[in-house]
């Protein structure tokens, strides 16, 4: 009898046991469903994202020229200095180089003989053909000679009319003039000094010629970006050097190849400058417009995610999370640009990071 009863107090507590860890396991089951992670959902849209790239900018002369001296002489006078605004033409310095004087004058000497010669044989053929014309008077033969005679004379005095040319070339070099309007930014001879193209020092111009009323704004493109660029696209741009400045400008010039080291494009920008505010070497934030391209997926920006490895969105797949490999273009606000193997109307997570594991569970 009392073996009876403790087995019916058995079972029950064995009953009670069972009761208890059932409701638990329901609890945990419960609490688990209420504590799952909660993710916000975007749709993929496909469209142009238009915006504006910041890139960092440079300026320079519009035209700029180092100026060294083409043949070996003294220096004579110089007529400008650093600072110097000069003209197109306009006389800058001079050199004097006796040797040259020499042989232009001797190249003059023979070219003004050679000339004689020529007038003298030209003027005894002229006679006897004109001679000639009466039969018996000239013999053929003669006049054959004085003809050659005549060319040969002509082709030297054309030798030593080119010769007098070159050498004139060279005395030419002695004048250096401006080859366009524009500032001396760099002076670095002095009257007496010998310069020439084997006595030059730290391989320095004797002067440094920049057009400063007219600017080149330089920038580089990324690769991702430079397809959507227009010509006469109008630009805004801030110097770091004058806070709260604003200036403009358009696109004029594209180099239409890639940078092989940094994978960019030249861009140019012309820049009017007559008052001389901005100056060569000044750095510069430009604000470009793009386009944005037709192809890309736009997402919002918070939906990226980046690792050391790889860059990727986070897609809904039959309820279950996938990584999708992506690349970015334009940002615009809290949008950006995205290539990848997505279409319109895909869900991804938008505040998405690496700890939602790929083949999650989503409900």
């Amino acid at each position: 009898m009392q073996t009876y009863k403790s087995k019916k107090h058995y079972l029950a507590f064995v009953a009670l046991a069972a009761g208890l860890a059932a409701c638990h396991g329901a609890e945990q089951k419960k609490a688990a469903v209420h504590h799952q992670p909660k993710y916000a959902m975007a749709t993929v849209v496909k469209e142009p994202l238009s915006s504006n790239m910041q890139l960092p900018g440079v300026l320079q002369a519009f035209e700029k020229v180092s100026i060294f001296p083409r043949v070996n002489g003294f220096v004579k006078t110089i007529t400008v200095d650093r600072g110097s605004k000069v003209r197109k033409g306009q006389l800058l310095l001079e050199l004097e180089a006796p040797e040259i004087m020499q042989q232009y004058l001797a190249a003059q000497s023979k070219y003004l003989q050679a000339a004689a010669l020529f007038a003298a044989s030209k003027d005894n053929y002229e006679r006897m053909l004109a001679t000639s014309e009466t039969p018996g008077t000239i013999a053929a033969h003669d006049l054959e000679l004085s003809k050659a005679k005549m060319m040969a004379d002509s082709a030297l005095m054309n030798s030593e009319r080119s010769n007098l040319a070159a050498v004139g070339v060279m005395k030419s070099y002695l004048t250096v003039t401006a080859p366009f309007d524009g500032v001396i930014t760099e002076r670095n001879i002095h009257p007496g000094a010998l310069v020439g193209p084997t006595t030059k020092v730290d391989d320095k111009p004797m002067l440094m010629l920049e057009q400063e009323d007219k600017l080149r704004l330089v920038l580089q493109v990324p690769e991702i970006l430079s397809a959507q660029l227009a010509d006469g696209a109008k630009v805004n741009f801030n110097i770091n050097a004058l806070p709260g400045s604003n200036f403009t400008g358009v696109i004029s010039r594209e180099a239409g190849t890639l940078n092989d080291k940094f994978r960019s494009e030249a861009v140019e920008i012309d820049v009017e400058n007559p008052k001389h505010i901005l100056k060569s070497g000044m750095y510069a934030e430009v604000s470009i417009p793009v386009s944005g391209s037709a192809q890309a997926m736009v997402v919002p920006a918070s939906a990226v995610v980046m690792s050391t490895e790889r860059k990727y969105v986070i897609a809904i797949k039959d309820h279950h999370t996938k990584w999708i490999d992506v690349q970015e273009g334009n940002h615009h606000n809290d949008s950006t640009e995205v290539f990848g193997s997505l279409i319109a109307g895909d869900r991804i997570i938008t505040n998405a990071t690496d700890d939602i594991k790929e083949g999650s569970a989503i409900e």
